[in-house]
């Protein structure tokens, strides 16, 4: 923005801001996080009572951006997938995966899990991407292989297995979109999750989503979804 004074940021200034950005070929979300970023800044000064007029990033909505498609793994995706990580060398990527799989976890969240966080038939996770710690029941046989697995204390998987992830799910053939390489587990989860029954506001609380709306993106592969368009609507 050329390190204008603070006072000289007009709504019209940010919206010529957020132009450029776009047209230096940054991508929409990264230009919505621009702005998110910068309205914030101001907020805080708000609410310090450093700054005592309006927020001039505050009026510029967000560039609505296309909902992505996500992905989930099939039945014979996911057997194929474990086929290759149990070749792996990696001795911890397996279970890593399971759990991703049989929790619905973020691979961030599993690959930094402690040990002491495995208890009474159920694992908790707290270093979450909303800040907020969750519980999630496992099967018993899965929380005994994790019981097993490691230490009691500490972190359960001290090497890092994303690259062994990776190379499994290349030697797979399975080819996904950008950005979900071990996020496919947790799509994976949901989707099956819908797909067999499961409820809306029960998965919600399993993800870890503060709102319902981030849960509703599964609601499509629910085996009735709709499907009261075809009961109710006109006949013809």
């Amino acid at each position: 923005m050329d390190n204008p004074y603070a006072y000289t940021i007009r709504p019209a200034s940010v919206a010529k801001f957020r132009q450029s950005r776009l047209e230096q070929g940054l991508s929409p979300n990264t230009v919505n996080h621009d702005i998110a970023y910068l309205r914030a800044v101001f907020n805080v000064l708000i609410q310090l009572g450093e700054w005592h007029g309006d927020n001039p990033f505050a009026s510029i909505k967000a560039i609505r951006l296309p909902e992505r498609e996500l992905s989930y793994l099939t039945h014979e995706q996911i057997k194929a997938l474990f086929e290759q990580l149990e070749q792996s060398r990696n001795k911890h990527v397996t279970l890593i995966a399971t759990l991703c799989l049989a929790t619905g976890a973020r691979w961030s969240e599993v690959q930094f899990l402690r040990a002491e966080l495995v208890r009474d038939g159920r694992v908790t996770y707290v270093d979450t991407k909303n800040g907020r710690s969750r519980s999630v029941p496992l099967s018993d046989e899965l929380y005994q292989r994790l019981k097993a697995h490691g230490p009691q204390i500490g972190w359960l998987f001290p090497r890092d297995a994303y690259q062994a992830f990776t190379n499994a799910i290349n030697n797979a053939g399975i080819t996904l979109p950008k950005g979900q390489r071990t996020h496919v587990l947790r799509h994976t989860f949901a989707s099956h999750f819908i797909m067999n029954g499961g409820n809306l506001l029960t998965l919600q609380k399993i993800l870890g989503h503060q709102s319902i709306q981030m849960t509703m993106r599964y609601a499509h592969v629910a085996p009735d979804h709709l499907t009261e368009a075809v009961t109710y609507g006109p006949k013809f």
